[in-house]
C-alpha cells in the first residue's frame, strides 16, 4: 500500500480506520463466517498449521469484519466465501484457500494442488459446500470467543 493510502487515512479516517489502514497494509487477514460452524473449524486448522503467526482473523459479522470487506468493495449481501486480504489484494473461495495453504505448515499444504485445476471447477464446488454449509455443518448463535491464547491473532 502507498503512502498516498496512509495519508488519506490519517487525514480523513477515525482511529479505527487508521487502524484498519495499518493492519490491512502489513496483515494476512482471513475474514471468516464468525457464525459457521465449518468455518470456525477451518480457522482452527488454520492456527494450528500457522507456525509462523502469519495470519490475523476477524468475523465478517464484526465491526472490524464489515469495515474491512467494505474496503474491500464487498457488502455482506454479496459474500459466500472466505476472503484473505494480503496487502491491497483480496482473494475468494479457491483462490483464498490457495493462497492460505501456501503459507501454513503440515497436511493442509496438500490443498495447495488445486491450484493446477481450472478455478472454475474448484469453484464449483467450493460455492456447493459454501451454500449447504448451515444445513450440513450447523450454525452458532453468535461468533466464536478466542482463547487468551489466540486472542492477539484476532481483530
Amino acid at each position: 500500500m502507498s503512502n498516498f493510502y496512509i495519508l488519506r487515512a490519517l487525514r480523513n479516517e477515525s482511529a479505527l480506520g487508521i487502524l484498519l489502514t495499518f493492519i490491512y497494509m502489513t496483515s494476512n487477514i482471513i475474514l471468516f463466517d464468525g457464525v459457521c460452524n465449518f468455518c470456525n473449524s477451518a480457522v482452527n486448522i488454520v492456527i494450528k498449521n500457522d507456525q509462523k503467526s502469519v495470519f490475523k482473523f476477524a468475523a465478517q459479522q464484526s465491526v472490524i469484519g464489515t469495515t474491512l470487506l467494505a474496503k474491500c468493495n464487498i457488502t455482506e449481501s454479496n459474500i459466500n466465501s472466505i476472503v484473505l486480504i494480503q496487502e491491497d489484494q483480496a482473494y475468494f473461495k479457491m483462490d483464498a484457500i490457495i493462497h492460505i495453504c501456501e503459507l501454513l505448515s503440515g497436511w493442509p499444504r496438500i490443498f495447495i494442488i488445486l491450484k493446477y485445476l481450472p478455478i472454475s471447477f474448484g469453484n464449483y464446488f467450493y460455492t456447493l459446500i459454501a451454500n449447504n454449509r448451515y444445513s450440513i455443518f450447523g450454525k452458532r448463535n453468535e461468533c466464536m470467543i478466542p482463547n487468551n491464547n489466540i486472542r492477539a491473532r484476532f481483530l
